[in-house]
């Protein structure tokens, strides 16, 4: 009798096939859920309002001062904070 565990051989895939070889295979890049969809166009539309071309031309006032802080400070805390938001937002969804 013969108990010793029988070996396969190993299933020969190319090293470095295209991605759409594969079947079932979705990238863990792109939302799966529309609430998922929701947060990253949020995310990223928050986002666009703090990279320089926009803080350069349309919040950079220093004129009025909000609570002691000038407006520019208090566009940008306002905008962090919705980003905080959204993560937070799709972290309770578990997106």
């Amino acid at each position: 009798m013969d108990t010793a565990p029988r070996l396969r051989a190993p299933v020969s895939r190319p090293m470095f096939a295209p991605m759409n070889t594969r079947p079932g295979y979705r990238s863990h890049l792109r939302p799966r859920t529309r609430e998922g969809w929701i947060a990253l166009v949020a995310f990223l539309l928050l986002f666009a309002l703090a990279m320089p071309p926009v803080t350069h031309t349309v919040l950079d006032r220093v004129e009025p001062w909000i609570l002691g802080m000038p407006f520019l400070y208090v566009a940008l805390l306002t905008v962090y904070v919705a980003l905080i938001g959204v993560l937070i937002w799709a972290y309770r969804r578990n997106v």
